[in-house]
């Protein structure tokens, strides 16, 4: 079932939507992702380049001689990654503003995988909303906590 989802950069510049057919999603592990993002693996979906719609031009960071990426150069988020010959491209789950109903459903560049960074089920937890010294400077700043 194809629905539309909206997304994009952290300050609002560049926004994007896409039609997206299904909830599958994978986890990228490789180094340039790793570098790319600062994180131990990027969560991505897979899409047509023709079922995204870019409202802002993002800025392009070429990545390798093969690859490029976009992203905000006003906030620094990233937003995706692509293959100059291809047809299809990867968003950044996290840029989506509903990323809730994506599913992992692989692994990709399991090389550089950081196992312990992979199930981190029985880990203590805690809400932002629930860390006083944050939601004091949220009252402080702005008078509200973010949305």
């Amino acid at each position: 079932m194809r629905r539309r989802m909206g997304g994009g950069c952290a300050c609002g510049r560049i926004r994007y939507v896409a039609q997206v057919e299904d909830d599958v999603a994978y986890l990228c592990h490789c180094r340039m992702c790793q570098r790319a993002t600062g994180a131990v693996s990027v969560a991505f979906k897979n899409l047509s380049k023709d079922a995204i719609r870019w409202e802002g031009e993002p800025d392009w960071y070429s990545s390798s001689p093969i690859a490029r990426r976009p992203y905000c150069r006003d906030c620094g988020t990233s937003l995706g990654f692509e293959y100059s010959d291809s047809g299809n491209m990867d968003l950044t789950v996290g840029s989506f503003d509903d990323a809730s109903g994506f599913i992992p459903k692989h692994h990709f560049g399991a090389e550089s995988m950081h196992r312990a960074w992979i199930n981190t089920e029985g880990l203590p937890e805690q809400r932002t909303d629930e860390y006083q010294p944050i939601v004091d400077r949220w009252m402080r700043t702005v008078g509200k906590l973010p949305d």
